[in-house]
C-alpha cells in the first residue's frame, strides 16, 4: 500500500490551527509572523519542513507574547522552512570538538540494530533498542544475541503482532507497522484521532503568579527569573527544557544514576542546564526533590509509571500550586498502549507515517530519520509559556501533554505529495546547516550545535553554557 495524494496546505494553515488550539491569535507579538519557503524540499511525501516551521512560529508567537508581556518590544517573528527541516536533525549536527554526537552512542549496536524488520507474515515491524534494558528485552524474547542478521532470522519466525505484544509485554519497545486506516481503527488511534495535539489544562487552583521582575531589559530574555525542573531524558522533554534555557530559564535537569541518557545525547540535549542526580525511590533524594520541586515554575517529564510512586502531575500540583506541568508521551494519556513506551521511530511505524513514506511492504522513515521528537519540543514549549502567561493572569496549576503519535498523525493530516513529485529531491544536506550553528565550550570541549531556528527583531535567545555530565551539580537551584 503507498500514499496517495491529498489536498495540500500551508505552513500558514498549520500555524493558524495550532494558534487555535493555543488560544492565540499572533497579534500579541507586536509584530509579524512570517514563514519563508514551502514544502516539498525532500524526498518526503509529507508536508515535514512546513509543519516544524509551523510549530516554530507558534513557539515564537508565545516568546514573543511573552516578552511584550514583560515590557519587551513588539517582535517580527521570521522563520524558514529550509532551516525547519534542519531543526528536525539536529541531533546530527552537533558536533564535540568535531566529533558528530552520534557517534558518541556507548554501544552503536543500540542504535544501528533498532530498525525494521520483516516478521513471518509479510508484515514488517520496527524494533527499538536504544538502552540496553531495551535490547535485552527484545533478545531475551527472540532468543538470540543482539547481532541484526540473528534478529532477523530470529523475527522471521514471529507474527508481527504477537511478537509487538511479547515484547512490549515486558517492558520492551517495538511495533507491527500500520496503515494509517489500521491506526485509526486501532483503539489508541482512535482515541488520539480525537484529542487536541496540544493538550493545555488548568488542573489546580492558586493564586496568579506575576512574572518576576526583568531587570535591565537589554539583557533579559522571555523566561529570565523563571525555573524549569527537567526530569526527561531522549528527545522531546530535554529538548523543550533546553529551548526554555535558551529563552532565558534556569534549567535543572535530574535524573537517575541507574538509567543514564548517552553521553552523545547528553551533549546534544543538555546545553544551557545544570545536572543532576536523583532517585526518587530514596526517601532522602525524594524529601530534596520535592524541595526543588516547590522552587520550579515549570516540571518536564516523560518517564513512564511516575504517578505510581508519587509523582504524576496530580501529585505534583499538590505539592506545587501554580506548576505548569509539561510532560510527554508516546500513545497517550489513557487507553490500551497509555502504560508502554514510546519513542519517535515507533510511533512513525505505528501511524502509518513510515508506510507512507516508503510502502506498506517497504516502510521508511522520513528522510531526517527524527520527525516528532523535536516537533514535540517545539510544541510543547510552546504550550508552557502559554500556560505560562494564563497563570500570570487568572492563577492555577497547569498542565501541556503532547503524545509522539498525535504529532505523526497531525503531520499525516496536512496531506500528502504525490510521490512522483518527490521522489526526485535531494536528501537534507547537513553542510547548509553549517551557518546556522552556535558555539559553547565546557567539560565535552568546543560543541557546535544547532540552535532553535526562530528569528525575532531584537530579542536574541542563547545558551551561555554547555552541557555537563550528569550528576556535576547539586540538586538545589
Amino acid at each position: 500500500m503507498t500514499a496517495s495524494a491529498t489536498e495540500p496546505t500551508t505552513a500558514y494553515d498549520a500555524l493558524r490551527d495550532l494558534y487555535r488550539q493555543l488560544g492565540v491569535t499572533g497579534e500579541e507579538t507586536g509584530g509579524k509572523v512570517t514563514v519563508i519557503g514551502a514544502d516539498p524540499l525532500t524526498p518526503s511525501v509529507h508536508r515535514i519542513g512546513e509543519a516544524c516551521a509551523a510549530a516554530l512560529a507558534a513557539l515564537g508567537t508565545e516568546a514573543a507574547a511573552l516578552w511584550r508581556e514583560r515590557g519587551g518590544d513588539g517582535q517580527d517573528v521570521t522563520v524558514s522552512v529550509e532551516s525547519a527541516i534542519h531543526q528536525l536533525m539536529a541531533v546530527f549536527l552537533t558536533r564535540a570538538s568535531g566529533v558528530p554526537v552520534s557517534e558518541l552512542i556507548e554501544d552503536p549496536n543500540l542504535l544501528g540494530n533498532s530498525d525494521f524488520y520483516r516478521a513471518g507474515d509479510g508484515r514488517s515491524i520496527y524494533v527499538l533498542l536504544s538502552y540496553p534494558e531495551l535490547r535485552d528485552i527484545a533478545c531475551e524474547v527472540l532468543d538470540c544475541p543482539p547481532a541484526r542478521q540473528r534478529m532477523a532470522d530470529a523475527i522471521a519466525h514471529w507474527d508481527a503482532f504477537e511478537l509487538e505484544e511479547a515484547i512490549c509485554s515486558r517492558g520492551g519497545t517495538a511495533v507491527a507497522v500500520r496503515t494509517r486506516q489500521e491506526w485509526r481503527a486501532h483503539p489508541q488511534g482512535r482515541l488520539l484521532d480525537g484529542q487536541p495535539l496540544v493538550h493545555l489544562e488548568k488542573v489546580g487552583e492558586s493564586a496568579p503568579e506575576p512574572f518576576p521582575a526583568t531587570g535591565e531589559l537589554s539583557s533579559a530574555l522571555p523566561l529570565t527569573g523563571l525555573r524549569v525542573l527537567d526530569n526527561s531524558h531522549v528527545i522531546a522533554g530535554p529538548i523543550a527544557a533546553r529551548i526554555s534555557a535558551e529563552l532565558g530559564a534556569d534549567v535543572l535537569h535530574v535524573s537517575s544514576p541507574t538509567h543514564p541518557d548517552p553521553n552523545g545525547m547528553i551533549i546534544e540535549t543538555g546545553i544551557g542546564k545544570r545536572a543532576a542526580f536523583c532517585d526518587l525511590l530514596d526517601p532522602a533524594q525524594a524529601a530534596a526533590f520535592r524541595r526543588v520541586l516547590a522552587g520550579a515554575d515549570v516540571y518536564v517529564s516523560n518517564y513512564l509509571n511516575l504517578d505510581t510512586k508519587g509523582f504524576g502531575p496530580e501529585a505534583l500540583v499538590e505539592q506545587r500550586p501554580g506548576l505548569v506541568v509539561l510532560d510527554y508521551h508516546g500513545w497517550g494519556m489513557t487507553g490500551p498502549w497509555s502504560r508502554r513506551g514510546g519513542f519517535d521511530q515507533l510511533a512513525c511505524a505505528a501511524t502509518g507515517f513510515a508506510a507512507e513514506e516508503g510502502s506498506f511492504d517497504g516502510p521508511r522513515l522520513p528522510p531526517t530519520y527524527l520527525l516528532n521528537d523535536y516537533l514535540a519540543a517545539i510544541l510543547g514549549t510552546a504550550g508552557a509559556i502559554e500556560a505560562l502567561r494564563r497563570r500570570a493572569r487568572e492563577g492555577g496549576s497547569w498542565r501541556v501533554h503532547i503524545d509522539l503519535a498525535k504529532v505523526c498523525m497531525w503531520v499525516q493530516d496536512l496531506g500528502l505529495f504525490p510521490r512522483a513529485d518527490v521522489a526526485v529531491l535531494p536528501a537534507p544536506d547537513p553542510t547548509r546547516a553549517a551557518g546556522e550553528l552556535a558555539t559553547v565550550h565546557g567539560p565535552f570541549g568546543e560543541v557546535r550545535y544547532l540552535p532553535t531556528r526562530v528569528a525575532y527583531s531584537t530579542l536574541r535567545p542563547r545558551l551561555d553554557r554547555s552541557a555537563e555530565p550528569l550528576g556535576a551539580s547539586p540538586l538545589t537551584w
